[in-house]
């Protein structure tokens, strides 16, 4: 915009853009929750209603609604559980992805950082080796065992109250390195653990039932709650150490909360489905680019985009491999893949 100069002539200054108001900001930022809410609740809509087996809109509700017989089995039988398992896994996987990166400290940090899915993955793969277990309600139990020791042992192994964020990644690194040697080791010797754990490691929503949603519901909520909670401590943890203790922040119990409430939400998400990669990753890293830093809003903006894209990558992998499936883990790694490598270079862009 051009500015008349001092002397009465026009200089070509270019006039500064002004920030939006505090008001709204807060504005914008709801209006915006709002509208993830909608799509939500439209990809919610577009699980149950679309499926490897084409169904009309009158069978769909006939099956919600008015039969009990084969429309229902799938609609409500199948579609339901998946749908509100997807719901599920997703906001755990998303809420624990971004207390992670808060934690860490590094936006590109994800729930395998710390080990919590290799020793998801481990005790699975010794539950089928060693103990016979080859139910999927078997295989949650172990799951989410093995991801909650893995994260005691890495904050312990971090330091736990003197623990820093370089200390906890290089311990889940060493630690992912060690059970990885485990699994593999196991798996190549064991026929049976192979072929039943290539599916499960696979990430899926196929095999969920009423039951195992259940199973992993009060794990989830918990997660949720503490990680919602955790707005303000990680907010003062980004300033810095020093800056968080004059502002009264308790940074060892912040740490513990954290480390715990990621693994209740990664663990029971991952027992559920298996080690589906990406979304803890992406969706964060995506939100903070549009609500700066503030996990007041990050937080919850998680938690609604991330089902957003982990059912609209089951709905996506239900269609294109009629009148078979593409399991979700293999969707989210094709769609998560050119996004990371994007991100990535963005950074070293930045880095410049």
């Amino acid at each position: 915009m051009l500015v008349d100069s001092p002397s009465g002539s026009r200089a070509g200054v270019v006039a500064a853009p002004v920030p939006p108001r505090p008001g709204r900001r807060t504005a914008i930022r709801t209006a915006g929750l709002l509208v993830s809410l909608v799509v939500l609740a439209a990809v919610l809509v577009a699980s149950i209603a679309i499926g490897a087996k084409p169904l009309s809109v009158e069978q769909v509700w006939h099956g919600l609604f008015q039969d009990t017989g084969r429309y229902a089995d799938v609609v409500v039988g199948e579609r339901i559980s998946r749908t509100l398992l997807g719901l599920l896994a997703g906001a755990a996987l998303g809420l624990a992805g971004a207390v992670l990166q808060a934690l860490t400290r590094n936006p590109l940090a994800d729930p395998g950082i710390l080990g919590i899915n290799m020793g998801a993955s481990a005790a699975v793969v010794t539950a089928i080796s060693f103990f016979g277990v080859t139910s999927l309600s078997g295989y949650v139990w172990f799951a989410f065992v093995g991801a909650a020791a893995v994260g005691a042992l890495v904050y312990v192994l971090g330091g736990t109250r003197n623990a820093t964020p370089v200390r906890l990644a290089l311990a889940g690194t060493a630690v992912t390195a060690a059970l990885s040697g485990y699994l593999y080791a196991v798996m190549i010797s064991d026929d049976m653990a192979l072929n039943r754990m290539r599916f499960w490691q696979v990430g899926s929503l196929a095999t969920a039932t009423m039951g195992t949603v259940r199973q992993v519901l009060p794990f989830i909520v918990v997660g949720i709650v503490v990680a919602l909670a955790l707005a303000r401590p990680l907010n003062a943890m980004a300033m810095g150490d020093d800056t968080a203790r004059a502002l009264g922040a308790r940074l060892g119990r912040t740490r513990a909360l954290s480390m715990g409430a990621a693994t209740l939400l990664c663990g029971a998400a991952t027992a559920a489905c298996g080690p589906i990669v990406f979304v803890g990753l992406m969706v964060p890293h995506i939100v903070r680019s549009f609500t700066g830093p503030d996990m007041r809003w990050i937080l919850p903006y998680a938690a609604l985009l991330s089902p957003v894209l982990l059912l609209g990558a089951d709905v996506v992998g239900r269609i294109v491999a009629r009148p078979a499936e593409l399991q979700v883990g293999i969707v989210t790694a094709v769609l998560g893949a050119p996004v990371f490598i994007l991100l990535v270079r963005r950074r070293k862009l930045a880095q410049l």
